[in-house]
């Protein structure tokens, strides 16, 4: 109840604001999955929550200095997320990672692990892939309207859910190629949506 009560204060705080719209929300699979996406400003994290509903049912990673602001650090927990050290191989957030996905819940990672905004270069991390193949669950990529957002009206529109297959175990070379992957079809929605439109 509390979630719930949480979440309608939020969207209805912040749809004045962004107006956003959520697209493709029936490819959203039942059961575990990881939901990945671009990430272009600090509220898509947020958009892709909401655009979940408001049955709390995932866990979101977030850098832990966030963590480090007492507010904030119980408003992050009260949405799921918890801390990832950015930029090292952090056990404790990988181990969490497995356990929420095997117990049925759905993560929002954003594989670029900062913001990268239009015209910039990107070096998305391999962990998506990783965790993704290691609990055999689905990806489900997401598109956000990327840039500034505020007063523009933004969209978040999820694309269908595959399932990353490497032969054997795979390499950190084969982890690579499947993040590629995940954030091709990321960046493919729109031109998808555009040719469906």
């Amino acid at each position: 109840m509390f979630f719930k009560i949480a979440y309608w204060i939020v969207y209805i705080c912040l749809w004045p604001i962004y107006r956003f719209r959520f697209v493709g929300r029936e490819n959203i699979v039942s059961g575990p999955a990881i939901i990945c996406g671009n990430h272009t400003a600090n509220i898509d994290s947020v958009l892709v929550v909401l655009a979940l509903g408001d049955r709390k049912q995932y866990a979101a990673m977030a850098k832990k200095e966030l963590f480090q602001i007492p507010v904030l650090k119980w408003f992050l927990k009260a949405f799921g997320a918890y801390p990832v050290s950015r930029g090292e191989n952090d056990l404790s957030a990988i181990k969490y990672s497995l356990k929420a996905l095997k117990n049925k819940e759905k993560l929002i990672i954003f594989p670029e692990g900062t913001r990268v905004k239009p015209g910039m270069k990107s070096e998305p991390k391999a962990g998506s892939a990783m965790l993704a193949l290691k609990a055999g669950v689905p990806i489900i990529p997401v598109y956000i309207t990327p840039g500034r957002k505020a007063f523009r009206g933004c969209t978040v529109t999820f694309g269908e859910p595959y399932y990353p297959v490497v032969d054997g175990k795979p390499s950190s070379e084969e982890y690579r190629i499947v993040t590629d992957e995940i954030m091709r079809r990321v960046h493919a929605i729109p031109e998808k949506k555009a040719l469906n439109s």
